[in-house]
């Protein structure tokens, strides 16, 4: 993406250029991989042409200047649908500028098309199908932020925004091997955004490199004023960071070649486990989202909208269970999840630390803290039972790197650090030609 940005800043190529290669990548491969609800098209031509006439008069905006990207379709955008992967809300439109959307805009981001959310924000599952993952197409993306992500790692987008309650960023980024960032809770506003849970969700971006997050997350962060739990956080600046005066912890279940690669750059190096007596993380979690979740859709559920909604083993069931939580059993939770964001603040006593991204224990729990992670990308092996004649299909292998509350600029630069000498992250699926009796696009 930045260097897309310098081609655009050095009129080596124009903004209009640009969404034209994108628009033709997203219908090329979309059939295949289910990962677009609705091209913007016209608005999108429209975007470009004012960012290239910008550029004519000497105004750049940034490094986002022209840069195309797609939304998560639970993020409103005025004369657009905006379905929230849902046949029951698929001809919504919602005349809302979501506040992501206008900090973009406002970069001169290019909107290109609205991607795959799974319905309500649930797993990958949406009214137009399933979403793939482009680095095995006989694999689904999993995770609701199913588009984002599939359209990063196709490289039908230089980057996305999506969104994560619990693990709808870290999952999909993992499976469809990305960089992506979770940040910090409240650092990104969601006015215009579908909610599952205040206290629980978070927009993020999904990209090529820690450095991309950086520019993507330093444009979209800030108070937003009409979200009440968003708050204007310093991001202090990634590039800067001397990370020889870091210590790092690393989990049993960390990606070792990340650990190495760091104390190899002079990163103190230690072994490291979260202490915490809170024996009820996923409970907390689930009570927690649940319940905020049948705030939201009370009406639709006791109307029995619901009945119609297409995966009834998913919200519809998960609703009518919450209905029937005691309040007193939610109070208990947010007093046990009250103690835990204190046990695990005491218990942080490193700058960082690498692991597990995926794990659900530390999905619940870093989601209930608020913990910043940013999923990076580290190899790949052969897929389980490949076909006799071979393939090129791979299974993406990710590790996180988790900061302290407030600190996402650390494991940005321990990101950057670690991907300024490999190129995992570099690595594009093969989609176009998977390998003998694969599936391959016409």
């Amino acid at each position: 993406m930045l260097e897309l940005g310098e081609l655009i800043r050095t009129k080596q190529i124009t903004s209009l250029e640009l969404v034209q290669i994108f628009l033709k990548r997203l219908k090329r491969y979309n059939p295949v991989l289910k990962s677009v609800i609705t091209y913007t098209d016209e608005l999108a031509y429209k975007q470009a042409k004012e960012a290239d006439e910008l550029l004519a008069k000497g105004v750049y905006l940034g490094p986002l200047h022209g840069i195309p990207y797609g939304l998560k379709d639970i993020i409103a955008v005025p004369g657009y649908r905006t379905t929230w992967g849902s046949g029951i809300f698929k001809d919504q439109v919602l005349n809302i500028e979501a506040w992501v959307y206008k900090r973009l805009k406002s970069a001169g981001a290019i909107l290109v098309a609205k991607l795959v959310s799974g319905s309500l924000a649930y797993d990958d599952i949406w009214f137009g199908g399933r979403t793939r993952n482009p680095w095995n197409i006989d694999e689904f993306s999993t995770g609701s932020s199913a588009g984002p992500a599939a359209c990063t790692s196709a490289g039908m987008v230089p980057f996305a925004i999506g969104s994560e309650t619990a693990g709808s960023i870290t999952y999909p980024a993992a499976r469809c091997g990305v960089t992506a960032l979770r940040p910090t809770f409240g650092m990104v506003g969601r006015t215009g955004v579908m909610s599952i849970a205040e206290s629980l969700d978070k927009l993020g971006p999904f990209c090529r490199s820690a450095a991309d997050c950086t520019v993507v997350l330093d444009t979209i962060r800030g108070k937003d004023p009409d979200d009440l739990s968003s708050r204007y956080i310093t991001l202090d600046d990634p590039f800067s960071v001397d990370i020889k005066r870091l210590t790092v912890g690393y989990t049993d279940d960390a990606e070792m070649e990340v650990v190495n690669v760091l104390k190899s750059k002079g990163v103190n190096m230690v072994p490291f486990q979260l202490n915490y007596t809170v024996d009820s993380v996923q409970g907390i979690l689930n009570f927690t989202m649940d319940v905020e979740m049948l705030a939201h859709f009370d009406e639709w559920q006791r109307t029995r909208q619901d009945d119609l909604y297409e995966a009834q083993d998913q919200w519809p069931t998960e609703l009518h269970r919450a209905r029937l939580i005691p309040a007193v059993d939610y109070v208990q939770a947010q007093r046990a999840r009250q103690k835990l964001i204190q046990e695990v603040k005491k218990s942080f006593t490193v700058d960082a630390f690498i692991g597990n991204a995926t794990d659900w224990e530390r999905v619940c729990l870093g989601n209930l803290v608020g913990l910043p992670v940013i999923v990076v990308p580290t190899g790949f092996k052969n897929i389980s039972r490949p076909p006799s004649e071979g393939t090129r299909r791979r299974t993406t292998i990710t590790t996180g790197i988790y900061a302290y509350p407030n600190h996402d600029h650390i494991a940005l630069a321990l990101a950057m650090a670690y991907q300024s000498v490999t190129d995992h992250h570099k690595q594009r699926p093969p989609i176009d030609n998977l390998g003998p009796g694969d599936m391959k696009l016409e």
